[in-house]
């Protein structure tokens, strides 16, 4: 009797699009590997419904709120459904830059100077900015978001005001950090092992929503990335850190910023985009394992106590 596997997908963040796209494409994947599939839509009273299918396990294909910040982990734990990706602690740690930055800072790895500034409090920012040795351009974004949503870069103080203010309509609180140039690297970790790293030449500002996810927008991407082998090493020996000291599991992919010699650790995801354009099966791929063995390796991963 095949298993059943219950891919959720969906939900009620704004990353809903990207995870159906996500969702749609590892249920696809799970069915050739011989499981059988069902698909949820993770809003309303969709724990009702989950329990109805009795799954033997779960797929998480969730981003953002709610499926990556530790709250659907925390149902699925309550039912005692093993699940994939990390845990009810590491998904939450992870997708609070404030928090995760203390833990990367803590464990000697490098963040670009930063902030926090709560919405009613804009008057501080000139205090805080000079305190923490902050030159414009800066890059502003909410603590709790994925996908670069919310994401601003501020040339100057005038355009600061414009995009706070939009933000502050959607967000309590505001991550204010330095604006760190240089090439952009991603690292993949799967379980225990750091698998490589790829380079990113957007043709926008930064690797933007609308680079992430529009073909047209024509990302350039550089598998492996252009790193001296010594350089490559470290930034796969940084991704393998920052997973173990947020006590993650399954895989996860980080993001950095190589400038003058230093590489600076920007987040950890551990529910990492599996589309076609995105860059976890890309790296996978190259180093000899495809799409279909990926998605499987991390079903058979999952587990309940993560």
């Amino acid at each position: 009797m095949k298993k059943v596997v219950v891919v959720l997908m969906g939900g009620l963040s704004g990353e809903r699009k990207i995870s159906f796209l996500t969702g749609k494409a590892c249920s696809k994947a799970l069915k050739k590997s011989g499981y059988k599939v069902k698909e949820l839509d993770a809003k309303g009273f969709f724990a009702r419904d989950l329990k109805k299918l009795k799954p033997k396990l779960v797929f998480n294909a969730l981003h953002g709120k709610y499926g990556e910040d530790g709250f659907v982990q925390t149902l699925l734990e309550f039912l005692k459904i093993p699940y994939t990706h990390s845990g009810v602690f590491a998904s939450s740690l992870a997708m609070d830059k404030e928090l995760s930055r203390l833990v990367f800072k803590k464990n000697k790895i490098h963040v670009p100077n930063s902030f926090i500034l709560e919405k009613e409090n804009e008057q501080e920012f000139k205090k805080k900015i000079k305190k923490e040795k902050i030159n414009f351009p800066i890059v502003i974004k909410p603590i709790n978001e994925g996908s670069s949503l919310g994401v601003y870069i501020c040339k100057n103080q005038i355009e600061f005001k414009r995009n706070f203010n939009r933000m502050k309509r959607d967000y309590d609180k505001i991550l204010v950090e330095g604006y760190i140039p240089g090439q952009e690297i991603q690292a993949l970790v799967m379980g225990n092992k750091a698998i490589g790293a790829i380079e990113l030449i957007p043709k926008r500002k930064f690797y933007d929503y609308e680079a992430k996810y529009s073909a047209h927008a024509k990302t350039k991407h550089i598998m492996p990335a252009r790193l001296s082998k010594k350089k490559y090493n470290e930034v796969l020996y940084l991704a393998k850190k920052a997973h173990e000291v947020l006590k993650c599991k399954g895989i996860t992919r980080s993001d950095f910023r190589f400038f003058k010699g230093k590489f600076y650790l920007l987040e950890t995801n551990t529910q990492p985009g599996m589309t076609k354009l995105s860059l976890v099966p890309e790296i996978a791929k190259y180093y000899g394992i495809n799409f279909e063995d990926l998605v499987l390796w991390i079903a058979k991963d999952a587990s309940t106590n993560r």
